[in-house]
């Protein structure tokens, strides 16, 4: 129900001591169970360095199997800030051990959006109720309720705590099942001063909004017909831009299913500060697809690398693109890019992988991203690039002292903060984040011993066989598979 992306530590080579930045690791911890994790596609680190994340409890799910993560312990949401944790746990009107909550976005200012679980059962569905919340900088939440029908979700927040997502009406529908697990019409909806707004659709049932920038602008997705299309098993789908209360279209590259984001999971840093939109679309005949770029009226298509296929997945303030693209026409691997100027550069992998994926990229151009299609099976390292340059494992980057791997990345922010997850030598997962170092604690890190850092290696090596467990967003949209 929710993407769940992972993490880790090694010490660095002395070669590359002068090249690239050393991070600390600061270890999120649990809030009693075994694991915590971060919700991706989102934005879950700002500026300020506050991150979000979500973290077991030590009780079992009363839902079980459908959990709101994957070991199906009772999860809540949490925010750092300063080196603090708050629990978040659920609306003040919801009882916080039985029931489960997740964070999907954190504002500039510290307002936190996300879903909760409320103690009720869908009678249409048979599955737990999900109630979108808002958290206010005290960490109290607020739940926003629906348009009628039995759950919804919030997937974004801006500092004047204006929140969008995704909320159930009383409308019988077919088609809400592909977008959320439901059974009447999935909507698109602006929260307000304690009301929620129905944002319509581009003319079919169901609509789906992901994120909202400080102006104001809404991106999402919608259907924009209700007849089924014979490539994809779904209605046209378009991306849209809601702004001065209207829905514009901002159409496809000629297929039948153009999303804000990657296609696999819509969302997460895919509108900016400028008003530009990123995103995947098929071309003509649905059987192959492009990262795009809006702006000003036009969608620009990005094209590959010199492959088939390509995806989108962040946009920086600057107006850097990052996402994946095939290299190769004769071939279904892919690099992460980078897109700056008009040009696509290829960020290559990390050997002996054969893939790549940038995930999230900041201002200054520095990117992250994970490797895959190893020789040794699953995941490979996660990566560090700055301004285009090789990819380097952010492994060999973080000071050493920590049992904890890094196995994937999730957000780096303007300051070069890194979101994300590690894993333990005995497979548990935390949530972490990385700081970049000063000169004196890369100096007092050194103080380290061969026999510590022996130990060090070997517990990295032992975590290393724990590959990135990923599943699929509740709202996600996707009748292509992942690749």
């Amino acid at each position: 129900m929710t993407r769940i992306v992972l993490f880790a530590v090694l010490m660095l080579p002395v070669p590359l001591a002068a090249q690239q930045p050393r991070y600390k690791l600061i270890d999120l911890g649990t809030l009693g169970g075994p694991n915590s994790y971060q919700t991706f596609p989102a934005q879950s680190l700002n500026n300020r360095g506050e991150i979000i994340a979500f973290a077991d409890t030590a009780v079992p799910d009363p839902y079980a199997p459908i959990c709101l993560q994957t070991d199906c312990f009772v999860a809540h949401a949490l925010r750092v800030e300063g080196g603090v944790l708050k629990d978040l746990g659920t609306p003040v009107d919801v009882d916080s051990a039985m029931n489960g909550s997740v964070p999907t976005w954190i504002s500039e200012t510290g307002l936190v959006a996300g879903l909760s679980e409320n103690g009720l059962i869908d009678p249409l569905t048979g599955f737990p109720q999900l109630r979108a919340v808002l958290w206010n900088t005290d960490g109290i939440g607020i739940d926003l309720g629906t348009l009628g029908g039995n759950s919804s979700q919030a997937f974004g927040v801006n500092i004047r705590g204006q929140v969008v997502g995704m909320a159930l009406n009383t409308i019988p529908d077919s088609f809400a099942q592909t977008m959320f697990l439901a059974a009447t019409q999935v909507r698109a909806f602006l929260w307000q001063d304690g009301s929620m707004r129905d944002l319509g659709t581009l003319g079919g049932t169901d609509a789906d909004a992901l994120v909202i920038n400080e102006r104001g602008q809404v991106v999402g997705f919608s259907f924009t017909d209700s007849s089924l299309n014979a490539t994809t098993g779904t209605p046209t789908v378009h991306p849209f831009l809601f702004e001065d209360g209207k829905m514009l279209d901002l159409h496809s590259l000629g297929g039948t299913f153009a999303v804000p984001g990657p296609l696999f999971a819509q969302g997460g840093g895919v509108l900016n500060s400028r008003g530009q939109v990123v995103g995947t679309s098929t071309l003509q005949g649905d059987q192959t697809w492009h990262p795009f770029l809006w702006e000003a009226g036009v969608l620009k298509d990005l094209h590959t690398l010199g492959g088939n296929n390509g995806e989108a997945f962040w946009v920086s303030d600057s107006g850097l693109v990052v996402g994946r693209a095939d290299f190769s026409p004769e071939s279904t691997n892919h690099h992460a890019f980078l897109w700056k100027n008009g040009a696509m550069t290829d960020l290559g992998s990390l050997k002996p992988c054969l893939n790549s994926t940038a995930v999230s990229v900041n201002s200054k151009g520095q990117v992250v991203g994970e490797t895959g299609a190893c020789p040794s099976g699953g995941d490979g390292p996660v990566f560090l690039s700055e301004n285009g340059e090789p990819m380097v494992d952010l492994n060999t980057l973080v000071l050493p002292g920590s049992d904890l791997f890094l196995i994937g990345a999730a957000n780096i922010n303007d300051r070069g903060e890194i979101a994300g997850l590690g894993v333990l030598p005995n497979g548990d997962t935390h949530a972490v984040l990385l700081i970049p170092a000063s000169a004196a604690e890369i100096a007092d890190a050194s103080v380290l011993g061969p026999d510590k850092l022996a130990t060090a290696a070997r517990h990295r090596a032992a975590a290393g066989s724990v590959h990135s467990a990923f599943g699929d967003r509740v709202r996600t949209l996707n009748p292509f598979p992942r690749r």
